[in-house]
């Protein structure tokens, strides 16, 4: 297995249907640095990705968004209702503001575009494994701009769903690209409760992963 301080990675699985891309995705995978992953299993389809997942379950799904049988963006949905420990990120050539709001609501990482070339990638995928949630630059651009103006965080009274003092903390070194043992490290908290703040941020934001509750908190504005 293939592991570092953040996420494992091992095993894997790309959801592609171009077999080049598959191949080009799965030698990157292999060759990162530190040690790459080493069972990397891959599926053209929905339906062929829930067949693999039966027999096992990966630590990374790298999803495509235009599959033969469907939306890769159903797919992440159900992987984060049923298999939620999994890291799931999209690879994709579409960068469409709903698109990539609608798989990071669905519970996606992070947004890769296939386009970019495989140094780019590499860093993207180690920044995975160390707990980060890297969204592609032009992307997250796109997005930023869809934004509100900033308003003035909601106060705890009377507001069930106002963040308190220690989930903005947590929240703005989410936003950093901090991983939860970092996190951990930096409030002298144990992982355990950091992932338990997390979860009551998820809750509150009414967000699925990391990386949409720093675009769901950067548009109330609660980030410093």
């Amino acid at each position: 297995m293939a592991t570092t301080d953040g996420i494992e990675l091992d095993p894997a699985l790309i959801v592609e249907d171009d077999t080049a891309t598959q191949r080009r995705l799965a030698r990157l995978l292999g060759g990162l640095a530190g040690g790459g992953v080493q069972a990397i299993d891959t599926a053209a389809s929905i339906a062929g990705a829930r067949a693999r997942i039966a027999l096992q379950v990966p630590r990374l799904a790298l999803v495509d968004i235009g599959l033969p049988d469907g939306n890769g963006i159903e797919l992440i949905g159900w992987l984060h209702a049923h298999h939620p420990q999994v890291t799931t990120v999209v690879i994709s050539a579409w960068g469409d503001e709903e698109v990539v709001l609608a798989a990071l609501q669905a519970g996606a990482i992070g947004y890769l575009l296939k386009e970019r070339e495989d140094v780019e990638l590499e860093l993207a995928l180690q920044n995975i494994r160390r707990g980060g949630a890297p969204i592609d630059p032009f992307v997250a651009r796109r997005i930023l701009t869809l934004l509100p103006a900033a308003q003035p965080a909601a106060t705890a009274n009377g507001d069930e769903h106002a963040l308190s003092d220690r989930e903005t903390e947590i929240l703005n070194l989410v936003a950093r690209g901090h991983s939860n043992r970092e996190i951990a490290e930096l409030t002298e908290l144990s992982r355990f409760t950091i992932e338990d703040y997390t979860k009551k941020i998820y809750r509150k934001l009414a967000v699925g992963s990391r990386t949409a509750a720093v675009f769901a908190a950067k548009s109330r504005g609660l980030l410093r």
